[in-house]
């Protein structure tokens, strides 16, 4: 796991949006809490971070970061050129 990006709850339990190490944008998962044992430190950072923070502000900050994500194919192609 390389950060978390977010938080929400739902149904009363807490889950995280979690980027994953060597992985791009649309790898991004939530996960409960149970399963981010391994990774304490990093929810600890994250809720000291932004644990008053408006959930509106986290999600304009991820909106931003997934703009850097170039989704243009190589040398100009297009999905119509490569599947015809």
């Amino acid at each position: 796991m390389e950060k978390i990006l977010n938080k929400r709850k739902i149904r009363g339990r807490d889950k995280f949006l979690v980027r994953w190490k060597g992985y791009t944008v649309e790898a991004d998962t939530w996960e409960n809490r149970g399963n981010l044992k391994n990774a304490g430190k990093l929810v600890e950072e994250f809720e000291r971070e932004y644990g008053e923070e408006d959930k509106e502000v986290r999600r304009q900050e991820q909106i931003e970061e997934e703009k850097e994500f170039d989704r243009s194919l190589p040398g100009g192609y297009t999905a119509k050129l490569i599947h015809g």
